[in-house]
This record gives C-alpha cells, sequence and structure tokens, in this order.
C-alpha cells in the first residue's frame, strides 16, 4: 500500500474509487466496506484508495476549545491503523493533517479541491452516518448531488451487525473500556494488538528482576488500559508469553525518562536465551492484548509493586494454562 501525506504527489493516481473515515481500529464494519471498495475499484480498473486523517478531527476541537474530554479515546496507533488497511487489501492511502483550514473548508470546496481535482475520485463510498465539511455541512445527498455533476459515483454502506448488535469504533472502545478482550476481538475479527519499535524506558524493571520491552503509545488517552497477559511477536519464531501494563505507571514518578507518556511495558515470562539481554531495542514488536488482569494499581513502595508484578505473572500463566486446556479439550 502507498501511504501519503496529503494529496499534491507525483506517485498518486490519477483517479480512484474513494473511501473517507478515520477507521479507528479497522474493525469488521470497516472490513466489510474496504472488501466493496476493493471490488469496485477492479471493476473500474483504479486504485482503491482511503482517505484518514491525523489528528482525528475530534482531538483537533478538544484542542482549540480546550475541552479534552470531547478527544475520543483512541483504539490505534496510526501506525497499526495503516498495518490494517494494507492487509485490507487497499492500494494507497491519503493522511490528511485535519487543521483549521480543513475544519473550515466548506463542502463544496471539499468536493472540488479533494474529490475531483486533489484525487480523481471515479467512486466514493461512505458510512450511512457519513458528513463532512465545516461545521458538518455535508451530507450524503449533497455528496450525491456532486457525483452527477462531476462524473463519479456515489455509494452508501449500510451499518455492520454481528449478532444484532452495530459494529462501530464507538462499540470497540466501550468494550476496552470494560476489559473485555474476547468482545473486542469479535468486534475487530482479530485480537486487538498494538505495535511499535521497542524503546529505552527507566530500566526499574531489571532491578526488580522483571525486565521490560517498552512500546510508546502515541496518544493521550487510549481505549485501553491496566495490566493484561499478552502474546508478543516479533521476537523470535513463535509468539512469547508475558504480562504487559497500558498506561501511566501510576507507581512511578512522572519524571521518569518517558515524562509521563502513556507506555505499553511487556514483561515476557521466558525471555528467550538466543535474544540476548539487549537485542529488543529497536526491533518492532507487536503485542497482543488477550486478557484484562486488573487496572492499573498504585503501590507504596518497590517491594509492593514488586509483589504485584509476581503476582502478575502468576495470574498470566494461570490464564494461559487454562487456555491451554480449553484448547486440548476443543480438539479432543
Amino acid at each position: 500500500m502507498q501511504i501519503f501525506r496529503g494529496f499534491h504527489h507525483p506517485g498518486i493516481a490519477p483517479a480512484c474509487a474513494l473511501t473517507i473515515g478515520n477507521f479507528d481500529g479497522v474493525h469488521r464494519g470497516h472490513q466489510a466496506m474496504l472488501a466493496l471498495l476493493n471490488n469496485e475499484a477492479r471493476h473500474r480498473a483504479v486504485p482503491s484508495c482511503v482517505m484518514t486523517f491525523e489528528p482525528h478531527p475530534r482531538d483537533y476541537f478538544a484542542e482549540v476549545t480546550r475541552k479534552p474530554e470531547l478527544a475520543p479515546a483512541r483504539i490505534a496507533t496510526l501506525r497499526d491503523k495503516l498495518t490494517e488497511l494494507a492487509r485490507c487489501g487497499v492500494d494507497q492511502c491519503v493522511v490528511l493533517s485535519f487543521d483549521a483550514r480543513l475544519s473550515s473548508q466548506v463542502p463544496d470546496a471539499f468536493i472540488d479541491g479533494v474529490l475531483v481535482r486533489g484525487l480523481g475520485a471515479r467512486y466514493v463510498l461512505v458510512g450511512d452516518d457519513f458528513r463532512f465539511g465545516a461545521k458538518r455541512a455535508g451530507d450524503y445527498a449533497m455528496l450525491d448531488a456532486a457525483g452527477s455533476a462531476n462524473g463519479f459515483d456515489v455509494a452508501r454502506m449500510n451499518s455492520y451487525e454481528v449478532h444484532g448488535s452495530r459494529v462501530s469504533s464507538s462499540a470497540v472502545r466501550q468494550a476496552l473500556g470494560r476489559g473485555d478482550m474476547p468482545g473486542v476481538a469479535a468486534l475487530l475479527g482479530r485480537p486487538y494488538s498494538i505495535s511499535g519499535h521497542v524503546v529505552h524506558g527507566r530500566k526499574l524493571g531489571r532491578e526488580l528482576g522483571f525486565r521490560t520491552i517498552n512500546l510508546r503509545f502515541s496518544h493521550w488517552k487510549p481505549a485501553a488500559s491496566g495490566i493484561f497477559a499478552v502474546h508478543a511477536h516479533g521476537l523470535g519464531d513463535a509468539p512469547l508469553h508475558g504480562v504487559a501494563n497500558l498506561g501511566i505507571r501510576p507507581s512511578l514518578d512522572p519524571r521518569d525518562i518517558n515524562g509521563g507518556r502513556v507506555l505499553l511495558e511487556t514483561h515476557v515470562l521466558q525471555w528467550p536465551a538466543a535474544l540476548g539481554p539487549e537485542e529488543g531495542y529497536g526491533k518492532i514488536i507487536r503485542v497482543e492484548l488477550l486478557h484484562k488482569l486488573h487496572d492499573e494499581l498504585k503501590y507504596d513502595s518497590l517491594d509492593a509493586l514488586k509483589a504485584g508484578i509476581a503476582k502478575d505473572c502468576d495470574d498470566a500463566r494461570a490464564y494461559f494454562a487454562s487456555t491451554r486446556r480449553q484448547t486440548t479439550r476443543d480438539r479432543i
């Protein structure tokens, strides 16, 4: 998949089949929409294209109005969103910076400047609740009329449901907030995961006897938080069992090396000897959050923190043992 920041690039296709949205989580409803988009692109012999935004429009308005409560909890980083879009077979992705200029653009200017002259849209697919332009003044009827006038087809996809419930990014956020990881996996069609480069931390885990591999979550408000049993991918041939903390680490000094940023800190229960103690740094790994053990806790001392981590490791081992037994019973 080709990725473009904006649409003023010589390598961008002169025409495309397009869909527009935030695609936070790339859940099963998004996947169904992208499958339809790819099919329509093939019929028209043009590439499929996703237009998405960074930051999320609601993040932008939360900052402008100084109302952080307006910002949505973020399901996925931009890296993970782009990875999932590529897995869905999208040919190109255009990431637009959502800023004052874009937020004030009237619907007609967006259609003419972005859809027609910028991307050469031949087909535009949107969701049933799609709105666009300044103050969300543009709707499906306006887009459909513009398509007839400018020579592109417009289609709308209804909500996608699983077991009678609508699949949406809001539903994924709610399930993550509850710690319902099986429910999240059902909405996403895959286990929930976070990926990124392994970064250096304070290295307190080594002092406590529980070394960790650390990923930064590049948003201040993740949809999930707490302690999880996890699978870590990218450190060997097979996924490794582990226990991870996603959050702000309330037991540590907020002035530590990571400056109070949200981290995903993963302790691998059995570190592969062949990897060596330092060879995780710089690697791109993916951590699947399989089962929530509990919310983040604030411990009064390092000894209490060490005991808490040890219990979390025991609970994670018990979870993996129970899933192994269940898998064995299912096979029988």
